[in-house]
């Protein structure tokens, strides 16, 4: 079903951005304000977090929501690498500056 893909993509990214942070669970949980059996839930894909959680979620892993949601891309380890970096060297407000200069001029 595609609910189902949708939410394992959702799982294992979640977790995958939260390994590249080398945060815990628990670092997660806090900074996103939710509790840990709840993220614990979402990562293994019993749980569906609304789209509030979903932006707190990225908001503490410092990245766009819709990344969260990309099937695939991260299986390549030449995207892996190139994301980690991208996490490790821009600041949320960096990455607002490039998405807005992106739309605006290209």
């Amino acid at each position: 079903m595609a609910g189902d893909s949708i939410r394992e993509t959702l799982a294992k990214n979640i977790k995958r951005f939260r390994d590249i942070k080398n945060m815990s669970q628990a670092d997660l949980a806090f900074d996103a304000g939710i509790s840990i059996p709840f993220l614990s839930d979402i990562e293994r894909g019993n749980k569906w977090p609304s789209p509030e959680t979903i932006s707190k979620i990225a908001d503490a892993l410092r990245i766009e929501s819709y990344l969260l949601f990309l099937p695939d891309f991260y299986e390549k380890e030449e995207n892996k690498i190139l994301i980690q970096k991208l996490i490790n060297e821009f600041s949320i407000s960096q990455t607002e500056i490039i998405k807005t200069l992106s739309n605006k001029y290209l």
